[in-house]
């Protein structure tokens, strides 16, 4: 198991750079939260904010496939008025041989303000950070199976909009927790917010072999991870971990871990039902389910770009 599913004590130090969930306090949280609430209204739509970031310069440097953070980073960028360059690795220099630290120096030097990485090496974008000091900021946009830092945080806010106190609340986080740096960084985020109960369910393949707390169970069986659960989060399932874990076949995987509207009831009635896409619709989740009253999936697609906006107002103003 990674060693980074240890829970950790939060850092009590402002973050220069948007590394890691357990570089925020709970009080951090919280003021990142309601700073993202404020470009939301009562009815979850995006409000129109000033351009608080024009003249400065976001880099996308995305080194793995994705649509919905590069988008959600993008938009969120533009919004302020920021000048947006999506990086396309396989077209690059990096191709060519140049490593990662002279891609981003160069790409400073042309007068990037903010790097958002994804790599899939874990902590490479610490590493960037580290090497750039303050020359730019780096977001870590998803470093290997570490972490996920800003859909941690988006995640949090779509609970806290539904659910309010988090000490109140029962969360199943439902799939491969072992290599999802999803999962790591939502359990992470969870504990620092006072969640005392905490379910992890999958195959034993795909679950932690670390103590993680009273706070944390493990579950084998579906039914009984959801039961009475105020939040459930559903978490993607990659073919290529089912191949090499040995795991059942999609369809075998389906019948004991993917949630339908009858396993759903064991949860409670009012419970939301998240997943940080993309979907694997009959694999990890019924249509029904995704498309159905209890989730809040496309929220968490709305609130994603307000929790990206206040990160970057945070480190650029």
């Amino acid at each position: 198991m990674n060693a980074s599913y240890v829970i950790s004590s939060p850092s009590q130090i402002e973050p220069q750079h948007i590394l890691s969930i357990n570089d925020f306090n709970r009080s951090q949280i919280y003021q990142l939260l309601e700073q993202a609430k404020t470009w939301v209204n009562s009815t979850d739509e995006l409000i129109a904010p000033a351009p608080l970031l024009a003249n400065k310069t976001v880099i996308n440097l995305l080194f793995e496939n994705s649509t919905r953070t590069r988008s959600s980073f993008e938009l969120a960028a533009k919004r302020l008025g920021a000048v947006v360059l999506n990086f396309n690795a396989g077209i690059s220099s990096v191709r060519k041989g140049e490593t990662l630290f002279d891609t981003v120096d160069n790409l400073a030097a042309m007068g990037a303000d903010l790097f958002v990485i994804r790599h899939p090496e874990e902590l490479a974008p610490a590493k960037v950070a580290a090497h750039l000091g303050q020359k730019a900021w780096v977001i870590n946009a998803g470093d290997g199976c570490n972490e996920h830092p800003t859909q941690a945080l988006l995640d949090m806010f779509t609970i806290w909009r539904y659910k309010n106190d988090f000490t109140r609340l029962s969360v199943a986080i439902v799939g491969d927790i072992k290599h999802s740096r999803v999962a790591h960084s939502d359990l992470q985020a969870l504990t620092t917010l006072g969640v005392t109960d905490i379910r992890l369910v999958g195959p034993v393949e795909l679950l932690p072999t670390t103590p993680l707390g009273s706070h944390v169970s493990l579950h084998q069986d579906l039914q009984k991870g959801i039961k009475d659960a105020d939040v459930i989060i559903m978490l993607r399932i990659q073919k290529e971990r089912m191949q090499a874990a040995a795991l059942p076949l999609a369809t075998d995987y389906f019948a004991q871990y993917g949630l339908t509207t009858d396993k759903l009831k064991f949860s409670k009635p009012d419970a939301i039902v998240m997943h940080p896409g993309p979907m694997n619709r009959g694999v990890e989740i019924e249509s029904a389910v995704a498309d159905g009253e209890q989730s809040v999936i496309l929220r968490q697609v709305t609130f994603g770009i307000a929790v990206r906006m206040g990160l970057m107002v945070r480190l650029l103003t």
